[in-house]
């Protein structure tokens, strides 16, 4: 008899994997020139957003639901509209969010499956027309 399926959480590596990928992510984010336009949308610090992810990635890849304890439910698309989020800003915030991906150590599916879920995300998040 087999239990249930590992959740995307603990394939990533739980709560340390999940900190691992968002450090990266924002590390990336604070220090690449192919991310000026999204990090210009972000505070100088970075401590707040890069908490709000984790606890957002680790409800959102089947961990405990942290995220909605400590703010509700995500509502993403409202909580971002005060930005002005381009496709320029979304690319931007994709090529971060995928090489953190390549770095992270997991299954390849996996990793595809996440990147197509996030950019399904990532273009919710547009509000804005370039131009």
């Amino acid at each position: 008899m087999t239990g249930p399926a590992p959740t995307h959480f603990s394939l990533l590596g739980g709560e340390d994997g999940i900190r691992q990928l968002v450090d990266r992510f924002y590390d990336l984010m604070d220090s690449a020139p192919e991310a000026i336009h999204v990090r210009a949308l972000h505070a100088t610090s970075l401590k707040s957003s890069r908490e709000k992810l984790r606890l957002f990635l680790t409800g959102w890849t089947g961990g405990p639901p942290v995220y909605v304890e400590k703010f509700g439910h995500p509502k993403l698309r409202m909580r971002h509209f005060p930005f002005a989020i381009g496709p320029l800003e979304r690319d931007e915030w994709l090529w971060c969010m995928e090489r953190a991906l390549d770095a992270h150590e997991m299954d390849a599916m996996l990793r595809e499956e996440l990147k197509g879920k996030l950019r399904n995300t990532a273009d919710h998040m547009v509000n804005k027309l370039d131009g």
